[in-house]
């Protein structure tokens, strides 16, 4: 029957037709799970249909049951070359070519990307914006990536448009040097759980017994060190650590055209605050000064939402590390309706949800 599949999957790849031809090799893979050649040809049908990350996902998983198989290392090279990861696509494509040295189209990527790297280290070497001033970035914490219920900032539910509700939901926070992925995913075993990383892919792939795989592949917003990046899987959630190749600020986790130039991160420590001339600006308390905007700023009245954000954002920046858990805790698992800073009190038991009065809860379901 796979066979059959497989060769109808062929069949309709040579005529155009990409989308049935992957729809073809999955059922074939649903059959028989562990043949690589299907995962690599599925790889070039969604290479066709530029799904370049799906692709990626396919070449890996062909690579890791068949890591003979040059033309996997092609496909994952031509699909991180046209998601622009060109130091992973040239990896690829350098370990294919080991494999079929004859075949001279690894040669020709091999190049392209070269030539691609140096036009991104010479972009990335000119100035790219104005630098943060104050020093390091406090850390941040991002709405969940999920519609959960919630009453800091976010849009009326009128304004809100119906998305299907994932398996999992998965949110984000960021510091200077990382960004930490969670995955909330209850009971799940370590062995059912295969994370990958590239230079701007992350690959989140959960086996779920007798159901379909739940996959997390999202192009993400800047680069990361694949070699510095880690996962644990805990008994309520897998936590992911990328850690940033540049220490820039994540407006969001995923990558997007319209994205704004990020700006880098003034890490500089206070010693290395500019000095003056003293024949220049005579009589002038530098520090003052900037003991005064920062109050100026610390004193500005904001009013409804954004005060509040402004409120909450401040406890969140000054709070230390069992704080910071106690305030994630709560406000996720009461839906929004509850935002505590006592670790002690909400991190031994399940925070129930506060609705407002008149107003339902409706818990998230897993």
């Amino acid at each position: 029957m796979a066979t059959d599949l497989e060769k109808k999957a062929k069949e309709a790849f040579i005529d155009d037709h990409f989308e049935l031809a992957v729809e073809l090799y999955s059922q074939a893979i649903d059959l028989n799970p562990n043949i690589a050649e299907l995962y690599a040809d599925r790889a070039q049908a969604n290479i066709k249909l530029s799904n370049f990350t799906e692709a990626v996902a396919d070449a890996n998983k062909a690579i890791q049951l068949d890591q003979s198989m040059a033309k996997a290392y092609l496909r994952k090279g031509i699909a991180c070359l046209k998601l622009e990861e060109y130091q992973t696509a040239k990896t690829a494509f350098l370990a294919g070519a080991a494999l079929a040295p004859e075949d001279s189209r690894f040669k020709n990527f091999i190049k392209e990307c070269d030539e691609r790297i140096a036009e991104e280290d010479a972009t990335f070497s000119k100035p790219t914006g104005t630098a943060v001033p104050g020093g390091s970035e406090p850390d941040t914490i991002a709405a969940p990536a999920t519609s959960v219920p919630a009453t800091i900032g976010l849009d009326s539910p009128a304004n809100v448009v119906p998305v299907p509700k994932p398996k999992f939901r998965h949110e984000f926070y960021q510091k200077p040097e990382e960004v930490v992925v969670t995955v909330f995913a209850k009971g799940i075993a370590a062995k059912n759980v295969d994370v990958k990383y590239g230079e701007q892919i992350l690959s989140v792939t959960i086996d779920l017994p007798g159901e379909e795989p739940y996959h997390l592949e999202p192009r993400l917003f800047g680069k990361i060190i694949p070699a510095k990046c880690k996962y644990e899987v805990l008994s309520t959630k897998i936590e992911i650590r990328l850690a940033k190749a540049e220490a820039i600020h994540w407006a969001s986790l995923e990558y997007t055209k319209d994205a704004v130039v990020p700006q880098k991160i003034n890490a500089s420590s206070p010693s290395d605050r500019p000095t003056y001339p003293s024949s220049k600006l005579k009589g002038v308390d530098w520090d003052k000064l900037e003991a005064e905007v920062k109050k100026e700023e610390k004193d500005e009245k904001l009013d409804g939402d954004a005060a509040l954000n402004k409120f909450f954002q401040d406890i969140y920046r000054d709070a230390d590390e069992d704080t910071r858990r106690a305030m994630q805790k709560s406000f996720v698992e009461s839906n929004g309706t509850v935002l505590s800073t006592n670790w002690k009190e909400v991190g031994a038991k399940k925070v129930e949800g506060t609705p407002p009065d008149g107003m339902e809860m409706k818990k998230w379901e897993y």
